[in-house]
């Protein structure tokens, strides 16, 4: 390696910076301590596209894509061309032919990848794994971070067009011979070291950087229970918790802010009682920028995730830091990994039990009725994200795992 420049670092990922908030933190974090950066992605949602360049014009990083969403000829025949590979690659796989292609424009993003010269090479998502594989073979310095664990996501039905086997074979190269590889959770890295008897990756949260301690006056006579994602939908186990909230006596408000189709909205609504049905809101998309902000407008932080499949379970989601940050209460399933954080601060939350409904509704309403418990799961969840779980506490892991990284050998 030359010392006499900066470390060459590329992040190699498959979505935009404004929907990845894992790489954008590990960019701006690499970069601001004197490492030469670039995110390589691939620009395929045009919508936001707009909240990525926003971001990039304070970035301390530069930015690179497989380019599918220019109007040029170029870009479009590119984008079709791999569209087109795409779909032969997942209806091969009934014929138990597995390509990676089925995961998207690998070759592009691979081709890419190749033609930089970098010091380290961090891999994230499925598409980066197949390329951090390749790299591997190559004899290039890679690291990969799990923030899911690919080969058990999503539920059977959905992983009908998935190379399962081949992700399985990358998720065990990359934890076996990657420089190092972050995770999750500690429930997600025993469970991947035990499952590829590998070394585990070193826990690195989804924390976010401490905003500015959220303004509350007294609290609200109703109170709102929040819930966001970049798609309200179906598997999100939101049916589970309106099935109780309708049923509360006391008036509350509950905002879910993301992507919601008209059909799905409907369907959402059509479960509320007409008298109620006004205190369902439907939030827009906000920037990135201003998410902190708009999730401390409310009062209770709903972190419904699910048990099953393995990932769910396993992995901490960024809502529950989310929430710990502007200061909310929190309403968590008992995951795995929600465990480790609400076991770490317990009076920051409580655990929900959404297959029973009606002790569900006396719970809410029981926290409805109670400010002064509100008030103090607030405060304490606000405690634990300035005491733990932040990214200023965070972040020292991957720069010792970077620095250690690099004073290796020429691989």
């Amino acid at each position: 390696m030359n010392r006499s420049r900066p470390p060459r670092i590329l992040i190699v990922t498959s979505g935009l910076l404004c929907r990845n908030p894992r790489v954008l933190k590990e960019a701006t974090t690499l970069g601001e301590n004197g490492y030469d950066v670039t995110v390589l992605a691939i620009a395929n949602v045009g919508r936001y596209e707009a909240f990525d360049r926003e971001i990039m014009q304070t970035a301390p990083f530069r930015r690179d894509t497989v380019d599918h969403i220019s109007r040029d000829w170029r870009s479009r025949l590119n984008s079709l061309s791999s569209r087109a590979g795409t779909w032969i690659a997942r209806n091969s796989l009934r014929w138990g032919w597995e390509r990676e292609a089925a995961l998207g424009p690998i070759a592009e993003l691979r081709r890419k990848a190749e033609a930089r010269q970098a010091d380290l090479t961090i891999v994230h998502s499925e598409q980066g794994f197949m390329v951090g594989a390749a790299l591997l073979r190559q004899g290039r310095r890679v690291a990969a971070d799990f923030e899911d664990w690919h080969s058990r996501d999503l539920l059977p039905t959905d992983q009908r067009g998935r190379p399962l086997q081949l992700l399985r074979r990358c998720e065990r190269e990359l934890l076996r011979r990657s420089v190092f590889s972050t995770t999750t959770s500690v429930a997600m890295a025993e469970a991947l070291a035990t499952a590829y008897a590998a070394p585990p990756p070193a826990v690195v949260r989804n924390v976010f950087p401490l905003q500015s301690n959220p303004r509350r006056g007294p609290p609200s006579p109703v109170p709102s229970f929040f819930w966001f994602s970049q798609t309200i939908g179906p598997g999100r186990m939101l049916e589970l918790f309106l099935a109780a909230w309708r049923q509360t006596l006391l008036p509350s408000r509950l905002c879910l802010l993301g992507d919601a189709s008209a059909s799905y909205r409907r369907k959402l609504e059509s479960r509320v009682p007409e008298g109620k049905r006004a205190n369902l809101h439907f939030l827009p998309i906000v920037r990135p920028a201003d998410l902190p902000a708009a999730i401390a407008d409310h009062d209770l932080g709903l972190a419904l995730e699910p048990s099953s499949p393995d990932n769910k379970n396993l992995t901490i989601s960024n809502k529950i830091f989310q929430y710990l940050n502007a200061g909310l209460g929190v309403l968590a399933t008992p995951t795995a990994g929600q465990r480790e954080v609400l076991d770490a601060a317990p009076a920051a939350g409580s655990f929900l039990d959404l297959a029973q409904t009606g002790a569900l509704t006396r719970r809410l309403d029981a926290i409805i009725a109670d400010p002064g418990e509100r008030a103090a799961m607030g405060a304490a969840a606000r405690r634990a994200a300035e005491e733990r779980f932040c990214w200023e506490r965070e972040s020292p892991v991957l720069l010792e795992a970077v620095a250690r990284s690099l004073s290796l050998g020429v691989p």
